[in-house]
């Protein structure tokens, strides 16, 4: 696809466009190019001097401001000016709803959230989250443009705050806070417990699938099974746990003892190679072994 990027600091959208020119050879050489140079894809993406010329003609437009309600309102109101009535305006918010943003606007039904998981060339899931609203025609056109691109939407019915990834993720996140915080494990340790554990299952199955398999007789027989332990497990977890203050100061800590800040640009580039690796790997066994 062509792809015209605009910041309001050009700086930015140089800075993108090289880094989209650093990793499209990497990505060639890991076969996720879907047979096409990195050469000819680099040519099909420019930087843009104005918003207006950006989207001029475009089909689909992703906003990707800061998490801040007047900042998301005001690009909104000028997107919904500039844009052909066609186009798709969606925004990679992580948590606000679409409705927060684009209840005045005279354009909203094409208006949506289509929010990626970070880092999103790599990671092809992208939350589709409508407002009350948006129309299923533009639901339906954001999923086969992210589709056509590679991604794999996950669909949401109606808008909840923090939508599925971050409330699946904030639910994980609020449990290793309070075991690290009351003193049952150590911060290496969580790491060790997912890195090599959950997420070796999770790499190619959701949680779901995983408690299905886990059980001679399915799900059905998983919940018959382990209804009562969870039922004592979630009564010792409800609530939020801390996160600020010691807990804090202990995992920075730790954090930066095992990665000093000036080695962290070095470390991001280590992970998305590890993804791609990975995105690699799993491409070669849906072919071999299957879906």
């Amino acid at each position: 696809m062509s792809v015209a990027i605009w910041s309001r600091r050009e700086a930015t959208s140089r800075a993108a466009l090289e880094f989209v020119r650093q990793c499209l050879p990497l990505l060639e050489a890991e076969g996720l190019l879907g047979g096409r140079s990195a050469a000819e894809l680099s040519d099909l993406v420019e930087v843009c001097s104005s918003l207006e010329s950006a989207v001029k003609g475009a089909s689909y437009v992703q906003e990707n401001y800061p998490e801040d309600m007047e900042t998301k309102r005001a690009i909104y109101a000028t997107l919904d000016a500039a844009c052909a009535p066609e186009t798709i305006i969606a925004s990679s918010a992580s948590a606000l709803p679409a409705s927060a943003f684009t209840e005045a606007l005279a354009g909203r039904g094409r208006c949506i959230v289509a929010h990626p998981v970070n880092p999103p060339y790599l990671i092809p899931a992208t939350e589709v989250v409508p407002a009350p609203w948006t129309t299923q025609e533009s639901v339906k056109k954001t999923c086969e443009i992210l589709s056509d691109a590679g991604q794999v939407p996950v669909v949401m019915s109606r808008e909840i705050d923090g939508f599925v990834v971050n409330r699946l993720q904030g639910a994980l996140l609020n449990e290793a806070f309070r075991l690290v915080g009351e003193g049952y494990v150590g911060i290496e340790d969580i790491d060790v417990a997912i890195k090599n554990g959950l997420a070796l299952r999770w790499s190619f199955m959701g949680p779901f699938e995983t408690i299905d398999l886990n059980a001679p007789g399915g799900v059905r027989d998983y919940v018959s099974r382990y209804d009562g332990l969870y039922n004592n497990l979630l009564s010792q977890m409800q609530g939020k746990s801390q996160w600020l203050g010691d807990v804090l100061d202990r995992i920075e800590a730790s954090r930066r003892a095992q990665l000093p800040l000036d080695a962290h640009v070095e470390r991001q580039a280590w992970r998305d190679r590890r993804l791609m690796a990975l995105a690699a790997h799993k491409m070669e066994d849906d072919e071999r072994i299957g879906r």
